[in-house]
């Protein structure tokens, strides 16, 4: 086991470049924006690009169809753009990638002028550019946000009039992260910091390191400036690692890792391994060669050897480190390139600020605990969360390729015996082999066993169906459960609300059509809603049957944002009752595995690739027509498949079901519009 990591990392390494070799890269296109006002509510937005060298960009002259452009404002811009005019050398020829598709596309550069009409004044124009470029083979979707003022002073004086109102961005979600869920991995990464310190390999090492450099030291000054570099180093170790993971691997490789079956293997297999090391079981380390280079450093200059002591530190303390840092950058993928960045800032903080606090203020070293029994039931804490957090990685697997190992009561009932093992180990009762005996309850371990033995009792009613909010995006689909009393008891609420006795989302009529394909392996997880398709021709078949709008909704098996937003804003009665009565409602999950036919099968117009499984196909439908590739994303269309809409409702954090509900009955009003009889 000492070697393990030594060789886990290469292939993780080898696996994350292989993922997505591309995604370092800079675009192919580069964009400049600007705005100007026009006249009273009319705007005019320029979007510059430069292509670089070999690259076409398409144009936005191009079918829906097809490879193209799209500029698209934000829900909450009060304005629509109602025209746009391209600026450069337009070219055309058939592409034979796309079966000797007639494509139309600029090389080098092109301006888009787009004509804005508001409702009223505004200050600015945001959304979002998508676009498809080609060289060679290689035809890749892009986007890219923007943001510019409009120079208008009416705007400005109406911002000015409105000033502390907070703004309802609706709940569209954004791809990039925002700077709130940068300031939420920089917390978590502080919190994991903080939990870090508390181990035994971190904690012990506090005393012996801020006493070393005080005795060493000429002055108390000196003493305090060189606990100072060493914190500093730290930093500056940890924030570099969080730099090098982005521009080696790129933070789409990372977060593509969530969603992969061989990457959730090995995560399963590393978080078991630390959880039965955190247990007792035996013990990981780096390689002790590789903590040897590090220590002999130790003795060169100042400066130079107080950093190699940190960089020792890191090495050591892995061991205990890795399985917190193996959360973070997981969470820090999350928030787009600069995610790993500020993780590893946040995290490496917390962990620097004790030796800085305790060489200020040397008499703290007499306060805090002595290194033994408490530490290790830290670290058997740990062990038993490292063991819960194994089983959902095995679960994301387990979901994809429908093995059927754990079902959601199956993945309830290992995690409630997890914690509840937890809870009799933190009353005294549970004892393991490198245990100290416990002769009281402190009133902090009392109180971790509290929380502990609570966590437990939620758990329990999610064995009869109960829908755990607050654990959902962990837990296995709650169409996997054999027993599920409460999905029952809301199909029967939805059905009695609506005065009907069920249906394709709008109740028992002759224009009923009930889903075929893919039912026998595939559950639905829209709340309310009977019967939900899995295929996107057979829903797009059944709304015209119907004469209903139909709600796209790609998910994953392995999404977490998606199984949240089901259950705090899909579970709403209004939402249910609309998308049951009024929509006709497809899931289309884009990591499903199960594989296309022969005659199913082809090649995506866009990315160039062999469409083999559901998953990829429902990933190009994505692509192709919607210009997006996350999820959850919630997309209307009409019968002939185009979006209701100018823009799909994204997740949203805030869980705003006013916002949805709006959304849903616009998307109705526009169908009623195009469709009118």
């Amino acid at each position: 086991m000492k070697h393990l990591l030594s060789f886990l990392i290469p292939v993780f390494a080898l696996f994350a470049l292989s993922a997505n070799a591309q995604d370092a890269s800079p675009k192919p296109v580069k964009w400049q924006f600007s705005a100007e006002k026009k006249t009273d509510q009319e705007y005019v937005l320029h979007l510059k690009g430069t292509v670089e060298k070999g690259w076409l960009l398409f144009s936005t002259t191009m079918g829906n169809d097809d490879p193209n452009t799209r500029v698209v404002l934000d829900s909450s811009v009060k304005a629509t753009i109602t025209g746009i005019t391209e600026n450069g050398k337009l070219e055309n020829r058939k592409e034979p990638l796309f079966d000797n598709l007639d494509i139309k596309y600029f090389e080098n550069e092109v301006e888009l002028v787009a004509a804005v009409k508001a409702t009223g004044p505004v200050s600015k124009l945001s959304g979002t550019i998508t676009y498809m470029v080609l060289k060679g083979e290689d035809a890749v979707p892009e986007e890219t946000t923007f943001e510019v003022p409009t120079g208008d002073p009416a705007a400005a004086k109406a911002g000015a009039d409105t000033a502390g109102t907070a703004a309802v961005k609706g709940g569209i979600a954004d791809d990039d992260a925002s700077n709130k869920s940068l300031w939420w991995i920089f917390i978590a990464s502080f919190g994991g910091g903080f939990i870090a310190l508390i181990t035994p390999c971190v904690f012990s090492m506090i005393p012996i390191t801020v006493s070393f450099f005080t005795k060493r030291s000429q002055t108390r000054a000196e003493g305090i400036k060189n606990a100072f570099t060493y914190s500093l180093s730290i930093i500056v170790i940890y924030t570099l690692l969080g730099f090098l993971i982005t521009k080696i691997f790129g933070a789409s490789a990372l977060n593509s890792l969530a969603s992969n079956g061989i990457a959730n293997m090995i995560f399963f297999v590393i978080f078991l391994l630390f959880g039965f090391s955190f247990l007792g079981a035996f013990e990981i380390s780096l390689p002790s060669s590789w903590a040897n280079v590090s220590d002999s450093k130790a003795g060169m200059g100042s400066m130079a050897g107080i950093f190699f002591m940190a960089l020792t530190l890191a090495i050591v303390s892995f061991s205990c480190t890795g399985p917190i840092l193996g959360n973070l950058l997981v969470l820090a993928a999350k928030g787009g390139n600069s995610g790993p960045l500020v993780g590893m800032f946040g995290f490496s903080l917390a962990l620097a600020i004790p030796f800085s606090l305790f060489a200020l203020f040397p008499s703290l070293l007499n306060k805090i605990g002595k290194s033994g029994g408490w530490l290790n039931a830290v670290k058997v804490t740990l062990g038993f969360l490292e063991l819960a957090l194994a089983l959902k990685f095995l679960s994301n697997v387990d979901m994809a390729y429908h093995w059927n190992l754990l079902d959601r009561e199956i993945f309830l009932a290992l995690w409630i015996a997890i914690f509840a093992l937890l809870t009799l180990y933190l009353i005294g009762k549970l004892k393991l082999s490198h245990d100290s005996d416990v002769p009281f309850l402190t009133v902090t371990r009392l109180c971790f066993a509290i929380a502990a033995f609570t966590f437990t009792v939620y758990m329990v009613p999610g064995m009869w169906g109960a829908p755990l909010k607050g654990i959902s995006g962990f837990l296995p689909h709650e169409g996997s459960q054999d027993f599920n009393l409460n999905k029952s008891l809301v199909n029967i609420q939805a059905a009695l609300e609506s005065g009907e006795g069920g249906g394709t989302g709008g109740g028992n009529n002759a224009n009923t059509v009930k889903p075929k394909k893919l039912v026998d392996i595939l559950h639905s997880e829209i709340p309310g809603v009977e019967h939900v398709f899995f295929d996107y021709e057979e829903a797009l078949a059944a709304a015209k049957v119907a004469n209903k709008p139909l709600m796209i909704d790609f998910t994953g098996h392995t999404c977490v944002n998606c199984r949240k937003f089901e259950k705090s804003v899909l579970s709403n009665p209004a939402v249910m009752k609309i998308l049951r009565n009024d929509f006709i409602v497809a899931s289309l999950y884009t990591d499903e595995k199960t594989k296309l036919s022969d005659e199913e099968r082809y090649e995506s117009k866009t990315s160039g690739l062999n469409v083999k499984d559901v998953g990829l196909k429902n990933q190009d439908i994505q692509i192709t027509k919607f210009n997006r590739n996350s999820q959850p994303y919630y997309i209307p269309v009409d019968l002939e498949g185009n979006a209701l809409l100018n823009i799909g409702y994204g997740y949203d954090p805030k869980e705003n079901v006013d916002a949805f509900v709006k959304y849903l009955e616009d998307a109705k009003a526009e169908f009623a519009k195009r469709h009118a009889k």
